[in-house]
């Protein structure tokens, strides 16, 4: 038994329950007939199902495109004094304490 809820609730639907239901129908199932669909429900789960795809392609396709525009941003940062591509190095600290190590003994 295949349920839809497009069968059900299709464009033009009629859902009809029938009494009593027949034994061997489950009992947590409630026994339906349905008339007068514009659209057969297998029709519009593959359109749905398809918009599904068309929207999840293209909501790919965007983030590709933000993040391609994101990095490219970064690349290109430079600032008055700062990070050019003449190589300028800024002054170098310098220390006047020589760093040694230390032993301790136990």
């Amino acid at each position: 038994m295949h349920r839809s809820w497009w069968m059900e609730n299709g464009p033009g639907c009629t859902v009809t329950s029938v009494t009593p239901a027949p034994d061997w129908a489950p009992e947590d199932h409630r026994y339906i007939t349905v008339s007068g669909c514009l659209l057969e429900y297998q029709y519009i789960e593959v359109a749905h199902s398809s918009l599904q795809i068309f929207l999840a392609l293209a909501g790919f396709i965007y983030a590709c495109y933000v993040v391609k525009c994101i990095t490219e941003e970064e690349d290109s940062f430079d600032f008055i004094g700062g990070f050019d591509s003449y190589g300028y190095q800024g002054p170098q600290k310098t220390s006047h304490l020589q760093l040694q190590p230390m032993y301790m003994s136990k």
